[in-house]
């Protein structure tokens, strides 16, 4: 089997670097058995390197906006994240991160500077109004998941320019409109998503 590392979703690229995750959604395909995204198989064998990732990638500036996602947490692998782009932005490519949101939860510190320098978008998952509903979909594996994931989204508008708050419309208990009044007192956009679809 080849490992799907890019693929292209509205001419949009994306980009899956890992399979790891510091959250256990039960509405994630992966969690539910069904590691698809508009029928490309996600299905990690290895993590990629740096170099395979980027030969998958091709020329950045051929598509409007690359994305890390797929089916693990991104900032998990900090060091290659950056260091892709880097290469991306610096051929004329913009990037955005999809992500949990627990990076500084995840490595110690606080990355969002390091982000900021290679990052011009940012997608954090925050999917519930409060910690009771975030733990009963997100299922987190590190204690005080929702709030570092809170204080993360109020951090990043300081590094990252483009920074939006996502929630799932039709998960049980998930109050969008709630979801949507937090991302406005964290200072940033948001965007709500429709549960079932994927990409």
């Amino acid at each position: 089997m080849t490992q799907t590392i890019s693929y292209s979703i509205e001419g949009c690229l994306y980009l899956s670097i890992t399979n790891r995750c510091t959250l256990v959604c039960d509405f994630c395909p992966k969690t539910l058995g069904h590691p698809e995204v508009k029928g490309y198989d996600l299905t990690m064998e290895q993590r990629p390197s740096v170099a395979e990732i980027i030969e998958s990638i091709g020329s950045p500036a051929d598509y409007p906006e690359i994305i890390f996602c797929g089916f693990g947490e991104p900032t998990i692998r900090l060091k290659v994240l950056i260091e892709v782009a880097e290469f991306i932005q610096s051929k004329g490519g913009r990037v955005r991160v999809n992500t949990d949101g627990l990076a500084n939860l995840v490595h110690k510190r606080n990355v969002l500077p390091e982000l900021g320098r290679c990052v011009d978008a940012i997608s954090v998952s925050m999917n519930a109004q409060n910690k009771r509903i975030y733990d009963q979909h997100c299922q987190p594996a590190l204690p005080n998941s929702y709030a570092s994931m809170l204080d993360f989204l109020k951090q990043a508008p300081h590094y990252i320019s483009d920074v939006t708050a996502t929630a799932l419309d039709g998960l049980d208990g998930v109050d969008i409109k709630a979801c949507e009044q937090l991302a406005a007192q964290c200072g940033v956009k948001f965007r709500k998503r429709t549960l079932g679809r994927v990409g």
